[in-house]
């Protein structure tokens, strides 16, 4: 058996294998909710034969959405669209996860394809941006108010209450978004980071949001189910967050009761990144193997054998696809095929396969 298809269990949940769907904004929600696009977008991750399908960042306040399309959480009204997607990711023998984000400074923004670029006007359905401090991410962005005590309170239980929905909505796994310039990465990082309080400053300071939310969801998020959180491990710049401080933050969330660290970079400044294939696995493997606890692997990871490598090479015990799965949502079909590998296909879909690929379980989709 190859590595990539061999089963991963944390705490009490096994992934059939180690292929991940990684977050991907589709920008398509209205208020939050999600709708028809996201059940075959997600859906269709789950039949091709994804172990684990995390969706997109999905905003635990309202103003924490990165554009106005924005998946939401923030609502009990939320929880029933979200519910008949995780079923059916269920049904297909995936996993669902969900990734709880706060965009902080980097909100309130027009999605990628529109024509219009930067800030939302309040006019034009924007809000007031927030952050660690009144420092915007360009100047294309609003300047954010920073966040008062009680501003961070009121966070912190956001995340809380969050996770408290995503269980109802059917999740067995809940990641944090601490990476990629949204909030939890700006207080992590001093670029963007200059309070002077107890938020700001040290190593300490700095990560001390971060393991506020980790704990006040470890405490509502059943203790059988696992707990990832994404990070970026650097800025790619001179003075920001760096790998150093990443492997530190990840023995103290390992610590805290977090599961795997899936490992990205970059998103908080504007930086002059070696993009390539593979090119940020070092800052997994060093997570893994210096803070001792499971991490993933994300980033142009393309081919079955590299993403074989990975694991076999122990950089990473999970490897999550973005890009790669929006072009073939049944990559991990073929990447069995490609590592002379067996894995589970919809009985549906059996005609196009070798009498050596397992069925799955036939699925009653008549309505109840």
């Amino acid at each position: 058996m190859s590595k990539l298809f061999s089963p991963l269990t944390l705490r009490s949940v096994t992934l059939a294998n180690r292929i991940a769907v990684a977050p991907m904004c589709q920008y398509s929600a209205q208020d939050g909710f999600a709708n028809d696009w996201h059940l075959v977008h997600l859906g269709g991750r789950a039949v091709g034969g994804a172990g684990l399908v995390i969706f997109e960042a999905s905003a635990v306040l309202p103003q924490g959405r990165i554009s106005p399309q924005d998946l939401g959480i923030w609502k009990d009204e939320h929880i029933a669209p979200l519910r008949r997607i995780t079923h059916f990711i269920e049904q297909q023998g995936a996993v669902a996860g969900i990734q709880l984000a706060h965009a902080g400074r980097k909100a309130s923004v027009w999605r990628p394809w529109e024509e219009k670029q930067g800030r939302v006007e309040p006019e034009q359905g924007g809000w007031q941006t927030e952050g660690p401090s009144a420092i915007p991410f360009d100047a294309s962005y609003t300047i954010p108010t920073a966040l008062t005590a009680d501003g961070i309170k009121i966070v912190v239980k956001a995340f809380a209450d969050a996770a408290v929905r995503a269980h109802k909505a059917g999740f067995k796994v809940v990641e944090i978004h601490a990476a990629h310039g949204y909030l939890l990465h700006q207080f992590l990082s001093p670029i963007s980071n200059h309070r002077t309080d107890q938020y700001g400053g040290s190593f300490e300071n700095r990560t001390r949001l971060v393991l506020e939310v980790v704990a006040a969801v470890r405490q509502v998020w059943p203790e059988e189910l696992p707990l990832l959180v994404r990070v970026s491990a650097t800025d790619w710049i001179e003075g920001g967050w760096n790998a150093d401080e990443t492997v530190a933050l990840s023995r103290l969330l390992s610590k805290a009761g977090v599961d795997l660290v899936d490992v990205s970079s970059g998103g908080n400044i504007a930086a002059d990144i070696p993009v390539g294939p593979g090119y940020q696995t070092q800052f997994a493997a060093r997570v893994r193997n210096e803070a001792d606890i499971p991490s993933g692997a994300v980033g142009m990871i393309t081919d079955a054998i590299q993403a074989e490598h990975v694991l076999r090479t122990e950089q990473a015990d999970l490897v999550l696809l973005a890009r790669e799965l929006l072009r073939d949502p049944y990559w991990p079909l073929h990447a069995a095929e490609a590592l002379k590998d067996v894995t589970s296909w919809p009985p549906q879909y059996m005609r196009a396969t070798s009498r050596t690929s397992r069925q799955r379980p036939t699925v009653d989709y008549s309505e109840k």
